[in-house]
């Protein structure tokens, strides 16, 4: 009992430096965090609008076909069984690009 009395009180830190800290923390969670994510978002914006009938493209699901034509809704895809709809975010990556990263790199240089 006697030693809840003899302890130092708590230190009581100014409002200020709590609201610098915060702060800093949001913008370190910014960089780190939301701008990379908003590149990313930007870079598969603009993959999207760059599709070409004829492209190889392989789609989030996996599958993998041949643009076969390109509507205002969405892309259709040529596969081995037949033509399937589909809208132009579920399109992942370019099929080249997919299957060889470092030749299609190369290619384009």
């Amino acid at each position: 009992m006697i030693s809840i009395f003899l302890q130092a009180p708590a230190a009581g830190g100014s409002s200020m430096t709590m609201m610098l800290m915060m702060g800093l923390m949001f913008v370190g969670f910014y960089f780190l965090m939301i701008r990379p994510q908003m590149r990313k978002a930007k870079q598969e914006k603009g993959f999207q609008e760059s599709l070409k009938v004829g492209q190889r493209v392989v789609t989030t699901a996996g599958l993998h076909g041949r643009i076969a034509q390109i509507m205002e809704d969405g892309v259709v895809i040529e596969t081995l069984s037949g033509k399937l709809k589909f809208e132009r975010s579920s399109i992942s990556r370019d099929y080249t690009q997919a299957r060889f990263p470092d030749n299609a790199t190369e290619e384009t240089k």
